[in-house]
């Protein structure tokens, strides 16, 4: 069952899961999917903790041992969510232990709402690192503009990231100079570089969705021709540029002092059109020393017929580059599009945790003791 997910695997591509509950964590599944289909990461943001607690799933004890105490809900849901990525890292531990610290690792994000002020993301990554208290750990910061200096800053106190929310090949480039610059303060502070980890969050489908809505919109051969091409241009060119930074000698000094690439992570690899294979994101993004973060549906897809034939990325640079050129000639803007799905994606994020908190309060309030 598990071939194509083996074959993957096997060419340097490290399977995450972008999903987690606590029944997930309880039941098995999380460590039979460790065991069986070869998953050796996991992912969380916002949403997915909404979906999860207000589902209520193997929340109820803890949620009234919260009402309990009286908690604020903004403590209640970091004492549920750091729990459950706290649990999942222990399962992932051998894992983590087996990879030398590469893989084996659960993400939790910081809170969406301070996407764009630098020191709270900070403060926030540092608090949370001290809370879930797992060395296999990565918190999550977004890769806005007020993101990078917190990457910077985030990786120079030794705390492993991933950045999330990278659309553009710019941003992507300022990420991965972010990270270098964190490892050069971590350095400078006497830290061991080998300790810090970090991926960067490189996000596929949604490009394909916000850009066939524009090609759709104009209706013309020219622009039906490019449907479903960008989104694997812009993540093979991603790649180009992850190559090129980690040849410079900027990164060869980093290297000697024992410091770690940051990976691509493939993020958004669920096809949202139905025109489209539902392996598509993982079978044409396969290249070493990257990660894929899936959802379980996309999980058993590739494991019961993904197309996994070797290395689908280097070579194809070229075709990649013609591919998004071609959209400004048709009267689609790269620029604008991913300034788009930037903000629609931390908007997404502030709007599911805001859901929660509501959903969460709604609980506390149910469960509270009664005046005596």
């Amino acid at each position: 069952m598990a071939d194509a997910l083996k074959r993957l695997s096997d060419e340097g591509v490290a399977i995450w899961l972008d999903d987690l509950s606590r029944r997930r964590i309880t039941s098995g599944n999380l460590a039979e999917l460790i065991d069986q289909q070869h998953v050796v990461g996991v992912t969380t943001n916002p949403s997915i903790f909404q979906k999860a607690i207000s589902g209520g799933d193997g929340y109820e004890q803890q949620l009234a041992d919260l009402a309990a105490r009286r908690v604020t809900v903004e403590e209640a849901v970091r004492m549920i969510t750091t729990a459950d990525v706290r649990d999942a890292a222990d399962v992932l531990r051998p894992v983590f232990d087996a990879t030398g610290g590469r893989d084996g690792r659960v993400s939790i994000e910081v809170d969406p709402r301070l996407a764009h002020n630098a020191r709270a993301t900070v403060a926030e990554a540092k608090q949370l690192a001290w809370l879930v208290d797992r060395p296999n750990t990565f918190i999550k910061i977004p890769a806005t503009r007020a993101g990078l200096p917190a990457i910077t800053e985030t990786i120079g106190k030794g705390i492993s990231v991933n950045v999330t929310l990278i659309f553009s090949l710019e941003r992507y480039r300022a990420v991965m100079d972010a990270y270098l610059a964190g490892l050069e303060k971590a350095k400078a502070a006497g830290l061991d570089l080998a300790q810090i980890e970090s991926v960067a969050s490189f996000f596929v489908s949604l490009v394909d969705t916000e850009i066939d809505k524009r090609l759709d919109a104009l209706g013309t051969p020219e622009a039906k021709e490019l449907r479903g091409k960008a989104a694997i241009a812009n993540a093979r060119l991603a790649y180009q540029a992850y190559e090129e930074v980690f040849a410079s000698d900027r990164w060869a000094a980093l290297e000697k002092a024992g410091a770690n690439r940051q990976r691509p992570l493939w993020a958004s690899t669920g096809v949202k059109d139905p025109a489209y294979k539902d392996t598509l994101y993982v079978d044409e993004l396969v290249a070493p020393g990257t990660v894929n973060t899936m959802p379980e549906a996309t999980l058993e897809a590739v494991a019961d017929h993904g197309d996994i034939r070797g290395d689908t990325v280097r070579g194809t640079y070229e075709q990649a580059r013609a591919d998004l050129d071609a959209l400004a000639t048709v009267g689609v803007s790269y620029d604008d599009v991913v300034q788009v799905l930037e903000d629609e994606g931390v908007e997404k994020f502030e709007t599911a945790w805001i859901d929660l908190l509501k959903s969460t309060e709604a609980e506390l309030k149910r469960l509270a003791p009664s005046e005596a």
